[in-house]
């Protein structure tokens, strides 16, 4: 398989010291290089993972809404397992903002930090009766003000449940975006915007699924499987992990969701 495969460009005629700025890139590949292997990478995973896509279980945008706050801290299996009961309990922005918090508790404690959680849910549920009526807005200005609501959350709101492309800057999107050299950003914000000019927006919203589903998959914090990847031979950080393709596939998780 192999890593380190792709080909490396230094610009050569900066003509002064803002395109210079403009042109760098983290890996000192051209810009052009850049974005053709960025692509080609997320060409390649959305092959690997054609059934990419959101990991919470909901049906509207405010259970999805819901579902993300309360995925904080916490995996998206054992959100899975808790939300029925909750999505059942609380149809609707106004049960939410008029629930009882120590019922309300009772319910999140699965998912750790359960009062905090529900402070949280309670607010969110009263500003969207306030200032909504009710819906969950498809602006990302709008949902950011949302108590619990940054725009990691609003992101995963507008792209899968409206539609609206938007990049999720999680802890697997922000490794994996590093380890391929599309950025050198730790900032959430700052990575959503280096990484997004490198795609048309349309792609946006699969993009993060693909890189959340490789890197919860096969891209490890600790210990990627380097030698079961299948963009190795155009990732700059490829030899990080186990390169030995047998030892390697042990370490791929096929699912499940989580």
């Amino acid at each position: 398989m192999g890593g380190r495969g792709y080909a490396r460009s230094v610009p050569t005629k900066p003509t002064s010291s803002t395109a210079l700025q403009s042109d760098a890139t983290p890996t000192g590949e051209s810009r052009v290089a850049l974005v053709r292997r960025a692509r080609r990478i997320d060409r390649e995973l959305a092959v690997t993972y054609p059934d990419a896509r959101a990991e919470l279980d909901f049906t509207t945008p405010l259970e999805l809404l819901v579902a993300t706050v309360l995925s904080a801290q916490t995996t998206d299996v054992r959100v899975n397992a808790t939300t029925p009961a909750i999505f059942a309990r609380y149809p609707d922005a106004a049960a939410y903002a008029g629930a009882d918090p120590a019922e309300m508790e009772e319910l999140f404690k699965p998912l750790g930090f359960f009062r905090a959680k529900t402070r949280s849910i309670i607010g969110l549920g009263q500003a969207l009766v306030e200032r909504f009526d009710g819906e969950v807005p498809a602006r990302l200005d709008d949902l950011v003000t949302l108590p619990g609501v940054g725009r990691k959350t609003a992101n995963v709101v507008l792209g899968n449940a409206f539609g609206v492309p938007g990049i999720t800057v999680d802890t697997h999107f922000g490794r994996l975006a590093r380890r391929f050299g599309w950025t050198d950003q730790e900032d959430p914000v700052k990575v959503e915007h280096e990484v997004g000019a490198l795609f048309p927006k349309k792609d946006w919203t699969m993009l993060s699924h693909h890189l959340v589903w490789h890197g919860r998959r096969r891209c490890h914090a600790r210990r990627p499987a380097c030698g079961a990847c299948p963009v190795a031979r155009w990732c700059p950080s490829f030899g990080i992990g186990e390169t030995d393709p047998v030892a390697a596939a042990k370490l791929v998780k096929p699912g499940p969701r989580g």
